[in-house]
């Protein structure tokens, strides 16, 4: 039938999106995204908008994705925040460690990919790292953190959890990672103790 979508959006979303993920925007093309996405250029454009629109789009779908995990992994902050912080880390981790997705994150990929970005896709990227800081700040609130521990700790925790996927894509292990995730889980078990 003429004039009808012969794909499936979701299907050619994915496809952007892990292309993007592995290679990153700057080394993305509209080539390789045509090779990707199985679409060719007019395709794209039509269907999917241009390089940046396409990027917002699939770094919204990451964000989403992954988002509702760590919204899940920190549902028990109120009454165990540290399983709870945990847990958000677990996300990660088993992302990196699944083997039909890219190394690292999207977000992380993003974030230091700003300087060569658009500004509206800077900004996207500025936003899309900061949801984890508010998810954790929120998360630790609810675990009865102060205002001042709960920001210091939902900074170091978003920080590490970004340095977890630029460090896999170096090359550290698994053990390596977790380890880095037990220093930060021993720091917030301390700060979560009563002081007296």
């Amino acid at each position: 039938m003429a004039g009808k979508k012969q794909f499936d959006t979701d299907t050619a979303l994915d496809a952007a999106m892990i292309q993007f993920w592995r290679a990153g925007y700057a080394d993305t093309s509209v080539d390789d995204l045509s090779r990707a996405t199985g679409l060719n250029r007019s395709s794209i454009y039509s269907s999917l908008g241009d390089k940046d629109t396409l990027f917002l789009r699939c770094l919204d779908r990451y964000a989403a994705r992954y988002g509702g995990k760590y919204d899940a992994a920190l549902s028990s902050a109120a009454s165990d925040p540290l399983a709870a912080v945990r847990a958000f880390f677990d996300v990660t981790l088993d992302r990196i460690a699944d083997p039909a997705l890219p190394d690292g994150c999207l977000v992380a990929q993003s974030a230091m990919a700003i300087p060569v970005l658009s500004p509206a896709v800077a900004a996207h990227a500025r936003q899309a790292l900061g949801l984890q800081r508010l998810r954790l700040r929120a998360a630790l609130k609810a675990g009865r953190m102060t205002d001042q521990d709960a920001e210091a700790f939902a900074v170091h925790a978003a920080a590490v959890n970004q340095s977890l996927a630029v460090m896999s894509r170096a090359g550290a292990s698994p053990a390596q990672l977790r380890a880095v995730v037990d220093v930060t889980l021993d720091a917030l078990s301390q700060a979560l103790r009563p002081r007296r």
